[in-house]
């Protein structure tokens, strides 16, 4: 576990939608349960149908996200990815490469297990959040 946080990380944290209601002090724990990672451009961090283990916080720098052969997003500082995969022991929904170097915080399926084991309240506000995802997302495709 790590002592020292960057400002910088739990503000961006605080911008995470799954983590949007979280205080200051919730923000850091999550942050504290992570691990940086500094990969340099072409590095493959996730692919399309294999498992996933790794929630992943752009911290700086860019990647690009695909679904098949489509590139669908892009993910810069404050953008974050892994995080379905990661709550439902599933598989990767696109594959996603950095593009530039980038520094992103990384939190594995134990950290976050043992992150919500130790903070209950930071998975109360995360269900609500995916709630609201979910309910966005069926709005999306009503008719």
């Amino acid at each position: 576990m790590r002592t020292r946080i960057p400002k910088k990380e739990i503000d961006l944290l605080g911008q995470v939608s799954l983590f949007a209601g979280c205080s200051q002090a919730e923000l850091r724990s999550i942050a504290q349960f992570g691990s940086a990672i500094y990969p340099v451009p072409g590095i493959r961090l996730t692919k399309q149908g294999e498992p996933g283990q790794e929630f992943f916080l752009v911290v700086d720098g860019e990647a690009s996200c695909k679904v098949g052969s489509k590139e669908v997003a892009r993910f810069t500082a404050g953008g974050y990815f892994g995080e379905l995969a990661l709550l439902s022991n599933g598989y990767r929904t696109a594959t996603v490469e950095s593009v530039t170097d980038m520094e992103l915080l990384v939190l594995d399926a134990r950290e976050f297990r043992s992150m919500l084991m130790t903070n209950p309240s930071i998975g109360i506000k995360m269900l609500a959040r995916l709630a609201e995802r979910l309910a966005d997302a069926d709005a999306q495709f009503a008719i």
